[in-house]
């Protein structure tokens, strides 16, 4: 449970009942301490705040202000950033697009097979009534207590002929609510400025992100956004 990009597992048993973060904290310290792999910055979240997140190692040094910083290569060294992932992965993607293009084009087969995402599933659970858990991304709404009541959270949910309803897991523990804070009131202010059409939300919810404020300064921040909103002028409205 938490927020999109940055849930928390909670707890991990065998099937004896018997906890297993102990060891789970021990081999993720053990792990980082060996050498270089691919999930450093979650296997570092493990040991400094005792819990999982789901989000990978790239996406979660993006959601903090812990690890990406001007000029610090030794800490994305040391937790094996790769900054380029996001052009590298695009541009595979796009290379697998052309591919697939040519091969449908030249008489390959088309076909329809279920993904792994969960609508077609969600979908089956409402019309049958066959109940399916899943992680889904709701309004709070008390599903967890100590974080804003309209952020939108990520839960257990249970869909059924009843539609989908999420679970209430409780608060979560301090340090994983703080972390999800730091994103959830520059999310809020986002929403703000596309309600309000007031410019000044749009600079708060850029000045509040973790990550931005570890790499700028205010004025370099609010003049950034100046910029953007000149860039995409044309596919936005006017704020004020």
């Amino acid at each position: 449970a938490g927020i999109n990009h940055m849930a928390w597992l909670l707890e991990a048993y065998d099937k004896d009942g018997n906890d297993l973060y102990p060891e789970i904290r021990r081999r993720a310290k053990e792990m980082n301490a060996a050498d270089k792999h691919k999930d450093m910055v979650r296997f570092d979240y493990i040991e400094k705040l005792g819990y999982y997140c789901t989000e990978s190692s790239t996406h979660n040094a993006e959601y903090s202000y812990l690890y990406i910083k001007p000029g610090r290569w030794d800490i994305l060294q040391k937790f094996n950033i790769p900054l380029d992932v996001y052009p590298r992965t695009c541009c595979a993607q796009i290379e697998r697009w052309n591919k697939l293009k040519d091969e449908i084009m030249n008489g390959g087969n088309v076909v329809h097979e279920r993904s792994k995402e969960y609508a077609s599933r969600i979908m089956e659970a409402m019309v049958t009534g066959e109940p399916l858990i899943f992680g889904g991304n709701v309004i709070n709404n008390g599903s967890i207590p100590n974080l804003p009541e309209k952020a939108c959270v990520e839960v257990p949910c249970v869909a059924n002929k009843n539609g989908i309803t999420p679970t209430r897991v409780g608060d979560l523990p301090l340090q994983l609510a703080a972390m999800n804070s730091s994103n959830i009131y520059a999310q809020l202010l986002t929403i703000e400025a596309a309600r309000t059409l007031k410019k000044e939300h749009i600079y708060q919810a850029a000045m509040l992100d973790p990550h931005t404020g570890s790499e700028l300064d205010i004025d370099t921040i609010k003049n950034m956004v100046d910029d953007l909103i000149v860039a995409h002028g044309d596919y936005l409205p006017k704020f004020n």
